[in-house]
């Protein structure tokens, strides 16, 4: 009887390991004939970013991917995604995200698959250090998104301008005339009185500048209000009005027809911008080519603008959602963004390409603007934004203006934009 049990026990134990191996031979050809089919990638993204060019490129050397890229406006695009990711439904798999907007959605982080889960530290050192801590948590344990373009700052101007005040043209000598801010007012009580035209031709712009070199801006990790405790930024204001007040500054709303054609016209002398805004002075001064020129940012440099790529947890492929935006933003394909669309890259390498060194843009006067822009990449420090930036910044611009337009009292208003800012804080 016990022999007879014990041959009925591995009987029992030979059919079910030939169970196992069969299920598991079942399981292994399922796996193979799935790494053949399709999969579909949802991709949203904002602006002229060309990437619809890129995957196709991608997806010829991978031909079981199929993306696909939906491109809508700033706004739009960034509400939508909030929207669906606070529904649970609708999110795509790959999420482009404005560097400024990236706060809004450190709150939702388990919405978005963590990048370092699927390696993305082995390419961390490839980037910019401050861009890449831009898109992580506080704690540095969680990526939201890998860098794509930045928006280093530097100094445009009408070197037009500058001649009739009878000042040098040349960058590099533009560049030793105006190292700090204190020479940028000097410069500008020239122009006005050699040519009666404003330095800049807005209020944000030059306010910008100097909030974009602080140390510290509105907020810190805890997210605590610090216009009051830290002086940088009413520094920025304070210089900002002495050059209102003086009739240094230009007051053209940004973005609007009469802020256009001042560029064509040279109304202005310098225009303190990113790298991405070389595109919107040839749009709006087709005719001014040669007249502006590029050199670098008094007291430093900033940055305005730039993405990440973001995985959302609803996406069901996330492995091959990270596989195509590793690529896409690897330094090869940064170096091609740059060159088809102007996207300033993110990845240090690229600087020392030959189309980089060797470049030379005919409408900027033949100058590198590839290297001053940079050099600019390299000088910017890393900045705690912070979920509820856009109510101070759009407080103190609004205070700003009314100095400028209202003639109000500049000390009054910025006790006015605290109290406004904070009541809004305290709604949040």
């Amino acid at each position: 009887m016990k022999k007879r049990a014990l041959m009925l026990l591995l009987a029992f134990v030979f059919m079910f390991a030939t169970a196992c191996s069969n299920q598991s031979q079942s399981d292994n050809e399922s796996k193979d004939k799935g790494s053949s089919e399709k999969v579909k990638l949802n991709m949203w993204v904002f602006g002229s970013t060309g990437y619809e060019k890129l995957a196709e490129e991608y997806m010829k050397d991978h031909p079981n991917v199929e993306i696909k890229i939906q491109s809508t406006q700033f706004d739009d695009h960034h509400n939508a995604l909030f929207t669906a990711l606070s529904a649970g439904s609708g999110a795509p798999d790959i999420a482009m995200i404005e560097v400024n907007n990236i706060e809004r959605y450190r709150e939702a982080q388990d919405r978005f698959y963590n990048l370092y889960d699927f390696g993305a530290k082995d390419i961390k050192d490839k980037y910019l250090d401050w861009k890449w801590r831009i898109g992580e948590s506080a704690d540095g344990s969680f990526l939201f998104g890998l860098p794509t373009d930045i928006g280093s700052t530097a100094m445009f101007y009408r070197a037009d301008v500058f001649e009739a005040a009878g000042l040098p043209t040349d960058p590099a000598e533009v560049a030793k005339l105006i190292p700090d801010w204190n020479a940028y007012a000097e410069v500008a009580a020239t122009i006005k009185e050699k040519t009666g035209k404003p330095i800049a031709d807005n209020v944000e712009l030059v306010y910008n500048a100097l909030r974009d070199q602080a140390p510290v801006q509105y907020f810190n990790e805890k997210e605590e209000l610090l216009i009051e405790k830290e002086p940088y930024i009413k520094q920025a204001y304070d210089y900002t009005v002495n050059l209102i007040q003086k009739g240094y500054l230009g007051s053209n709303g940004l973005w609007t027809p009469e802020w256009g054609n001042a560029m064509e016209k040279g109304s202005y002398a310098t225009l303190l911008a990113p790298a991405w805004m070389q595109g919107v002075v040839k749009g709006n001064a087709p005719n001014s080519a040669g007249k502006w020129l590029i050199t670098n940012m008094p007291g430093g440099a900033g940055n305005w603008g730039g993405s990440y790529l973001t995985i959302p947890k609803e996406s069901k492929h996330p492995k091959e959602a990270y596989d195509f935006i590793q690529w896409l933003v690897a330094p090869e394909q940064q170096l091609k963004s740059f060159k088809d669309m102007g996207l300033f890259p993110s990845t240090p390498s690229v600087y020392d390409a030959p189309e980089f060194k060797e470049y030379k843009d005919e409408y900027f006067g033949g100058v590198n603007t590839a290297q001053v822009f940079a050099e600019a990449a390299q000088k910017v420090k890393t900045v705690y934004m912070g979920k509820n930036y856009g109510i101070v910044q759009s407080e103190i611009v609004k205070a700003l203006t009314n100095v400028q337009k209202k003639k109000a009292d500049p000390e009054k208003e910025w006790g006015e934009a605290i109290k406004r800012i904070k009541r809004q804080l305290e709604r949040q």
